[in-house]
Parts: C-alpha cells; structure tokens; sequence
C-alpha cells in the first residue's frame, strides 16, 4: 500500500506543503511549468533551495501580479460582510467574494476531481470565516492578493496529491505555535480563529515556539486530505521531502513529507456505545439494520446489568470517523437512550479482496486476507448456502467438494 506521511511539527502552510510534496516527484521542474501554464491569473510560482537549521529542503513563492505572496496576507482581517452603509467599499477590484472564486476556479484547465478537490479545501477556509465573522458564506469578501495566493497554494496542492496518488495519508498531530498574530482587526491569539475552527477534532499543540506555525489553508489542506492523524506508520519510505517557510525559528521551520509502502494496513475507527434497558429484542434488531444500512462496520451488543439492578443491552457500533454524526442520529432515531459515548480506537487490519472460482455448481466467490504475516481465505456464505439447497448438501460438503473439483 502506497502511503504519505506529513510531519507537521512546525505546522503548515500552504506553500510548505507544496514544497514538501514537489520534492517527492522525479521531476519537480516539469510540475512546476505544469503549474504555471495553470495560468492563474497574474499568479507566478517559483522555487528555490534553502536551508533551515541545516537542513536543504526546497521553498515555494507565488507572485501574484508584482506582490510576492505573505502566507498570513489572506487570513487575518481581510473578510468583511456586505455593509449597507459602504455599498461602494464591496465592488472595488481588491476584493472577491466567494462567487467570483468560484468561477475563477471552474476556469481553470485540471481534472474534475482536481476541482472539486479545491472547491472542498476552499470551501473549509470560507466556511471558517463565515463563523469567526458570523456572516454567510456568500457575504465573506477575500482580498484579492490573498485571494489568488490561497488558490495557488490550495490548487498546486491539490494537484500534486493527484500526482502523488497514494493509498493512504497519514498526518502528525499539527503544532500550532503559541503567543499571538496581529491582523487589522487587533491582536488574536495563535491558533487564529479561523485555524482554529478548521482545526476542531484534529491533535493539535502549542508550545514553546512563538508565533503561529499553521495557517487556515494550511489546516484546511491537512482536514481535506488526511485519512488520519497521529504517529509515524510503519513503512518503508522511499522518498523524503522538505518543504520550508520563510521564517526561522530555533527548529527547522518545515514540514517534512515522507512517501513509502507499507504491507499492512491500519485506520481508526469510531465506537459509538449506548445501553437501554427498556427497549424489545425486535425494537434492538431494527435498530440493528438500520444501522447496518447506514454504513456502520459493525454494530454488536452485549447483556450487562444497569441501575435498580435491572438487565439491559450495550448497543456499539463501529464506523469511519467521518460517518460518527450520522451513526449518532441513527442511535437517538431508532433507540431509547439519551446519551451517546465515543471511543476512537486504533485498528489493524488485514487487505482483502474478492475472487470468483469457476465450480460444477457455478461461480462461487472466494474473500483473501492477507498481511502481518499470514493469509486466510474463505468461500463467500451467501454462494455456499444457495449451492447446498440446490444440491441439498451441507455446508462443509459443499465446501470440500469446491475444493476438491
């Protein structure tokens, strides 16, 4: 399994992810042209060699127009809500809403998926500021210059991730920085608002390094591409890259890019649990289906004893991080309790995949395991009961006389 892996100890930005990922293709020099023929508009992109507390990795900058990108210039204090009293201040060139970034991005010559890619990540930023502003998404206005550094840094991103194709992104708990940023609107604490919001339900930490390390495109490229957050994976890296910012700072101000392979695979898993004890065996086994049907990995329970010495039912259901909320509504839709716990648990896993075999009896599917050191495999349930009603044999007959056809 092809995996990437994004060490964000000193946070991240855009341009240091497009850093970092350029440097894991053979050739960064013919994706660099591939992203300035992008013609985005006045926008540049350009690269060179630099060096943080020792360590060469590679720094990206976009001009836009004679400008050169400032990473923090469209964060802070650039989004204003439509203002009755100032209707002029609102269709000056400087400034773009989210409809005209929108179409700027719909312009652009990359793949659907490339785009929609970038809609989603932009979309994050906006909805940020919408909620730290508390105006509507289609009332927050970007500077302009910002504007097209965001969609620089958020596309280029985008499309080398497209590029790089892996199975799998693994991403470090992000360092935020600490102290405070100063913007137009005053001073704010690190993480801004913005990044901030971005940031929920992800590891984050501060420390002892002054300033803020991870921008809110930054936080929105890290949320949209993710498959998870947390330690290093095993793997077998192939290549390294280091993408550097423009500050330094007593660490290597960087994020570090590793791509490899990995034989095993591993994810995370929500555990979402309940206990009732006045509800029927039928009631729990709709509730069961329903559950299923909504695309939980796995949904249990078990007997215990409950206050008032009553006997009741742990209900838990097992599902992808990203599917918690509607496995939440399911529970409080077709269950008694009141309250809901979550557990994220680390799991492991074996790969799989399904074959079909040609038998006397017709095709019957076959599911392989493999990793960690060992194989298993087993016929499909479904074909080895049609085959032993039609033939009116049991089931391990059916399965010895597949094997030995």
């Amino acid at each position: 399994m092809k995996i990437l892996y994004l060490d964000c100890g000193m946070g991240a930005a855009g341009d240091m992810l497009t850093a970092a990922l350029l440097e894991l293709l053979p050739d960064p020099d013919a994706f660099l042209d591939k992203l300035n023929a992008l013609s985005i508009p006045n926008v540049r992109f350009s690269k060179e060699t630099a060096v943080k507390c020792g360590v060469t990795g590679t720094h990206v900058s976009v001009a836009v127009g004679n400008t050169e990108e400032n990473e923090h210039m469209h964060v802070h204090g650039h989004t204003h809500a439509h203002d009755s009293a100032h209707p002029h201040e609102h269709t000056h060139h400087h400034h773009s809403g989210m409809h005209e970034i929108e179409h700027s991005i719909a312009e652009l010559p990359i793949s659907e998926k490339v785009r929609g890619d970038v809609l989603a990540v932009f979309g994050l930023v906006a909805q940020a500021e919408s909620h730290v502003h508390g105006v509507p998404v289609p009332d927050i206005h970007f500077h302009e210059v910002g504007t097209m550094d965001a969609v620089a840094d958020i596309t280029a991103v985008c499309m080398l991730m497209d590029a790089l194709a892996v199975d799998e992104i693994v991403v470090s708990p992000v360092h935020v920085g600490s102290g405070h940023v100063h913007c137009a609107h005053g001073i704010l604490p690190v993480p801004a608002p913005a990044t901030a919001y971005i940031l929920q339900g992800i590891p984050m930490y501060g420390g002892s390094v002054q300033g803020e390390l991870c921008t809110p495109t930054g936080a929105a490229l890290l949320r949209h591409f993710a498959t998870r957050f947390g330690d290093m994976p095993v793997m077998k890296t192939q290549r390294i890259g280091y993408g550097m910012g423009k500050k330094d700072f007593e660490a290597a101000n960087c994020v570090r890019a590793m791509l490899g392979e990995t034989d095993e695979c591993a994810d995370s898993v929500s555990e979402l649990s309940c206990n009732v004890d006045d509800m029927t065996a039928e009631e729990i086994g709709f509730a069961m289906e329903r559950l299923f049907a909504g695309g939980a990995l796995e949904v249990y329970t078990v007997p215990v004893g409950m206050k008032k010495s009553r006997p009741g039912t742990l209900i838990r259901v097992l599902c992808k991080p990203q599917d918690k909320e509607k496995m939440c509504n399911l529970l409080f839709l077709h269950t008694t309790t009141i309250g809901v716990r979550e557990h994220i648990s680390q799991r492991y896993i074996l790969k799989r995949t399904v074959e079909t075999v040609q038998t006397p009896y017709g095709e019957v599917r076959r599911k392989r395991a493999s990793g960690y050191g060992v194989t298993r495999m087993k016929y499909e349930y479904d074909d080895l009961a049609r085959i032993a009603k039609e033939q009116n044999l049991s089931l391990d007959e059916v399965k010895k006389r597949i094997e030995n056809s």
